[in-house]
């Protein structure tokens, strides 16, 4: 996709993505990382460590009463004490829901988190389960605030809905059962059933690859991935982060093939008719880049799981 800059984020989607191949919907719920309120869960973890999580998010700045305007979509949002965050409960790496404790881990649970704290000077997040097909539409109807959940950004998504960012890049790349042996890359998924999720971007990358693909859609990373199992796909398309999430947690089942062959900018999604958040957001994400927080979230999250150290935020490229 040649929307955003190419150049640093290649750089990005090969640390990414290569790292994972070679080293392998909901009621919102109240997350507010101090006691529990009724119907909600409280989450401080990240990864396999929530001591790291709650610390990373302890040191999260707020921002000034002069950077929230009195009406502004920011000042809303404070006044109300809870942040609204699409997301989603079944991405191992990004934001995995834990059945038992409630709790969120991964890379995006974390970033709302800290978002929350910078408005609201605490981080208390209303979740709500959102599919690729309904980001838009949440963002619309307000209801939630932004959604963060690794969201491609695209030219025909940014007719809808404003992003923020990028924050995260990464590569669709290949899912395929632990026996497989005749895919190995995108030339040969040609001919082959592929699993992906409705309305992902993966869609268009993967018509674009092959002359007649043959897609099962589903709505969300579970779907496809038990899809695969029981040998409804061929093969499972998605960003390598996700798959490779899939692969950590099924090892004996499934493994990641191929290297990465798109490249994918997440970006926070926001509202249309809310133009002030997108500079907010954008300041945010330069001021935790500049501070090593990104980076610290990066390693509590994925640096088990992608080899190596953390790569250099993408360039924030939406805005003005």
């Amino acid at each position: 996709m040649n929307w955003i800059r190419r150049s640093t984020r290649s750089v990005i989607v090969v640390t990414v993505s290569a790292a994972v191949a070679a080293s392998f919907s909901l009621a919102g719920c109240a997350d507010s990382g101090s006691a529990k309120s009724p119907g909600s869960t409280s989450s401080s973890g990240v990864g396999s460590d929530k001591a790291a999580g709650a610390a990373i998010v302890k040191q999260a700045p707020i921002a000034k009463a002069s950077e929230i305007p009195a009406g502004s979509a920011m000042a809303k949002i404070k006044k109300a004490g809870v942040l609204k965050v699409g997301g989603t409960a079944t991405s191992p790496l990004f934001s995995l829901k834990n059945p038992v404790s409630g709790t969120y881990t991964g890379f995006d649970a974390v970033l709302a988190k800290m978002f929350a704290k910078y408005i609201i000077g605490k981080p208390k997040v209303e979740r709500r389960q959102i599919t690729v097909a309904t980001r838009e539409a949440v963002l619309k109807n307000h209801t939630v605030d932004v959604v963060i959940a690794t969201y491609t950004i695209t030219p025909e998504r940014a007719k809808q809905v404003n992003f923020a960012g990028p924050y995260f890049s990464d590569g669709d790349t290949i899912l395929v059962r632990k026996d497989t042996n005749d895919i190995k890359n995108v030339k040969d998924l040609e001919g082959k059933k592929i699993c992906t999720e409705t309305a992902s971007s993966a869609v268009g990358t993967l018509k674009k690859k092959l002359k007649n693909p043959k897609l099962l859609l589903l709505d969300t990373n579970d779907e496809c991935l038990q899809a695969l199992e029981q040998e409804r796909a061929d093969a499972y398309v998605l960003d390598g982060s996700i798959v490779g999430g899939d692969a950590k947690q099924n090892p004996d089942k499934v493994k990641v093939v191929g290297k990465p062959f798109s490249t994918e900018p997440y970006g926070i999604g926001l509202a249309k008719d809310r133009p002030e958040m997108q500079k907010f957001v954008n300041d945010w994400l330069r001021k935790i880049e500049k501070d090593g927080l990104w980076k610290k979230v990066w390693d509590a999250t994925l640096k088990d799981s992608l080899s190596g150290e953390a790569p250099k935020p993408p360039k924030i490229t939406t805005g003005k």
